[in-house]
């Protein structure tokens, strides 16, 4: 799909022309402008409704659910009448528009027609300010093909997204990108002392991979790290999870996928930032060898871990990987992002994800990032009265609580520990809305989260 810029609607294709509520015109019993409402004004001519006064998070929303209910059925080309409108509203429309054309059907061997405009038609955009909204649409059309390819990650099974898999994702992506991928192996790993990550796959015959990305801009004065969860399948190890839903398990590099799609969508709209990704990745499966309840192991940094549960392998590989990324390169900012506890989701749903950091000023920028994007965040307490919860007595320190309460806040002190004190560290957990209930899917399916969110908070950094 192309999109192309025009100072008046294109009335010799299908021209939509989006209403909000109350400010229609025409005959108010017909059509009311309510969120979502379609009226054929004429044959060529789609009214879309778009609710009161609507955020723009509700126009990417409102846009990519028209698109995908009809995806089979576009024509080659279309018109959005967005005169009066802003740029970011169009880049908003756009990136809802390319959502709407995303494909679930990854592996079936006959799968249903997807119309040709998601993929060679050219998309009018009637505004009144060209160039920039030339730029904004381009950009969001950009990030809408980098999150569709992470919706492809993220809906993969396992058996498809080996830790190699995801690695060689990212040395093709880097390729095509312009930034640099490096891929830490079992040999390598075991030379640096990564002993949490490497105890995590003892039960697997897949090796463990530590990939780390780099973009470095010709002109930049900050440096953020960006870290990873990438458990490429989760049984819970010897503490294994129900069966019910273990199949959705292969979602649990979610925080991951959002480190990769960033990087490379970083990369592609040339931000002036300095981007480290270090995605510690591996399976957590079952066998003679695996880990097990009470083991003592090490870590990069040091510290030895009593693990009281090893289907909490997500915050000891996190460890490894934020210990890595704070020695090697002294970010400006370091967060991290994991699909990390089910406390999360009983916290929060899967409306945001939790935020927990001790720096105001970082925390207070994702927000707004959050805000302005519609994957939104909720900011969570790190208050040093939790330390006492991961206390060990054998260890230094013990990877779970074994409490039904403060899941998702223990989490991150176990986190916070291996992060050597950085002054700019967050910690987001993204469990329940990395793989979500959208209309993509009769179940749940990957979201893409964490790629615009980020990828607005290091835009203002620039």
């Amino acid at each position: 799909m192309q999109v192309k810029i025009i100072p008046e609607p294109n009335e010799e294709v299908l021209v939509i022309r989006p209403f909000e509520q109350g400010a229609e015109p025409g005959n108010q019993r017909m059509f009311k402008g309510e969120k979502g409402e379609l009226w054929w004004y004429s044959s060529n001519e789609l009214w879309l409704g778009l609710g009161k006064t609507p955020k723009l998070p509700a126009i990417t929303k409102i846009f990519r659910s028209l698109f995908f209910k009809r995806k089979d059925r576009w024509p080659v080309s279309i018109t959005l009448d967005a005169r009066g409108k802003s740029a970011e509203w169009v880049g908003n429309a756009v990136n809802g528009i390319v959502l709407g054309g995303y494909d679930l059907q990854l592996y079936k061997t006959e799968p249903k027609p997807l119309s040709t405009f998601f993929e060679t038609g050219t998309l009018f955009v009637a505004a009144d300010e060209g160039a920039i909204v030339q730029q904004s649409a381009e950009n969001a059309l950009k990030t809408g093909r980098v999150q569709k390819r992470i919706m492809d990650l993220m809906n993969a099974p396992s058996n498809y997204k080996k830790p190699l898999m995801l690695a060689e994702w990212g040395k093709q992506s880097g390729e095509a990108n312009g930034y640099s991928v490096e891929v830490l192996e079992k040999d390598r790993l075991e030379d640096l002392g990564m002993h949490a990550l490497l105890a995590v796959n003892k039960g697997s015959t897949d090796p463990p991979v530590m990939i780390v990305l780099e973009y470095i801009p010709e002109h930049y004065t900050q440096t953020v790290a960006l870290v990873g969860k990438g458990v490429t399948f989760d049984t819970g190890g010897i503490s294994i999870k129900p069966s019910a839903n273990m199949h959705l398990m292969k979602s649990d590099m979610g925080g991951a996928a959002a480190v990769l799609g960033t990087v490379e969508l970083a990369a592609q709209l040339k931000l002036p930032v300095r981007i480290v990704g270090v995605i510690p990745s591996t399976e957590n499966v079952v066998d003679g060898s695996a880990m097990k309840p009470g083991d003592v192991i090490g870590s990069y940094a040091g510290k030895t871990i009593e693990v009281i549960d090893t289907d909490a392998e997500g915050r000891l590989i996190l460890a490894d990987g934020l210990h890595y990324a704070v020695k090697h390169y002294q970010p400006d900012v370091l967060i991290d992002l994991a699909t990390l506890t089910g406390s999360i989701i009983q916290t929060l749903g899967y409306e945001a994800a939790g935020l927990f950091s001790t720096d105001d000023g970082l925390a207070d920028a994702l927000l707004e990032a959050g805000e302005r994007t519609g994957e939104r965040l909720w900011r969570l307490p790190v208050w040093d009265e939790y330390k006492e919860e991961i206390s060990s007595d054998i260890a230094d320190i013990k990877n779970y609580h074994g409490k039904p309460m403060a899941g998702a806040i223990v989490a991150a002190k176990f986190l916070e520990v291996f992060t050597a004190e950085h002054p700019a560290w967050a910690h987001l957990d993204i469990a329940g809305t990395a793989f979500g209930d959208i209309e993509f899917a009769p179940g749940r399916a990957g979201t893409a989260y964490g790629v615009r969110l980020l990828i607005s908070y290091l835009s203002k950094l620039g």
